[in-house]
């Protein structure tokens, strides 16, 4: 009777340990109890009654990211190209992640097709290469509202590649050839506007200084003239008033007449022909010498 009892005691610590389960950090078990939802194992360690209870589910909680093959989609102007998506969900709710539909994955899959092909087929060619943020930002909206009786919650969407048919693609990289050649035209032209508009402004400003310099060169002149002449103007004042001071006779005068008219000649002249009357041009003189005195 003891041996009976030592082995049934055995057994059941045998089905005791066997039924042992220890729930890692970000994961969660679904229990079922006689086919029926029972209750969801958190973290730490639980033990399930044999034959009657049942793990339904070893579920994740860790953010997943799913990579789906690229699909063909058509744009707004017919235009067929391949779109690859990445979506970065995680299980919120392990119960409904077990029971709300047969295989989530491939169920998010085929609702991202779907949401994408609409979406693109809203947009032209140009639209979806440019508009990838605004994909992302609906296509994340519209799964993550699908989703949710699922237990999953697609925290974002991204688009990985859009590939354009290959005749798209030459005509796309033709035209960025053409518009990088325009841009470059472009600055060449305005490097070379630049270019003028500096050697306009030096030649001008050239202009201006050597005017400049030429004006104060004839103001320079002028003045030294005007000058020369109060010099030779002073003299001959002075020159008379010496005349007066010594109270010349005809003679002298004459004979200053004469002087006069070697400096006009400036040793240049071959030949001064003097006047006969040259009494007449000393009383020239003395006339002079009068007006002086008066």
């Amino acid at each position: 009777m003891s041996a009976v009892i030592i082995v049934l005691g055995a057994f059941i610590l045998f089905l005791i340990i066997v039924n042992i389960r220890i729930v890692s950090q970000s994961n969660a078990y679904v229990l079922e109890r006689i086919g029926t939802y029972f209750t969801t194992w958190s973290t730490g360690i639980h033990v399930k009654i044999p034959f009657l209870d049942r793990i339904a589910s070893r579920v994740t909680l860790k953010e997943q990211v799913v990579d789906f093959a690229p699909q063909p989609v058509i744009t707004k102007d017919n235009v067929t190209m391949m779109i690859d998506t990445v979506i970065y969900l995680q299980i919120t709710d392990p119960k409904l992640y077990t029971y709300g539909v047969v295989n989530p994955f491939n169920a998010i899959e085929n609702l991202s097709i779907t949401t994408l092909r609409n979406i693109i087929g809203e947009l032209e060619l140009d639209q979806t290469l440019t508009s990838r943020d605004m994909i992302n930002g609906r296509m994340r909206s519209v799964l993550d509202v699908a989703t949710d009786p699922w237990g999953i919650k697609v925290n974002r969407v991204e688009v990985k590649n859009i590939m354009p048919p290959k005749s798209i693609q030459e005509a796309m990289e033709k035209q960025m050839r053409a518009e990088r050649e325009r841009r470059e035209s472009i600055l060449r032209a305005e490097g070379e506007k630049q270019s003028a508009i500096l050697v306009a402004e030096g030649q001008k400003a050239s202009v201006i200084l050597q005017a400049e310099a030429s004006k104060e060169a004839a103001i320079r002149e002028a003045e030294g003239e005007a000058a020369a002449i109060m010099a030779v103007q002073k003299a001959t004042a002075e020159g008379l008033l010496m005349l007066k001071s010594v109270n010349a006779d005809d003679a002298l005068i004459k004979l200053k007449s004469l002087e006069a008219l070697q400096k006009v000649a400036d040793g240049k002249a071959t030949k001064i022909i003097i006047p006969s009357e040259i009494q007449n041009l000393a009383g020239l003189v003395t006339s002079v010498v009068e007006i002086a005195k008066q």
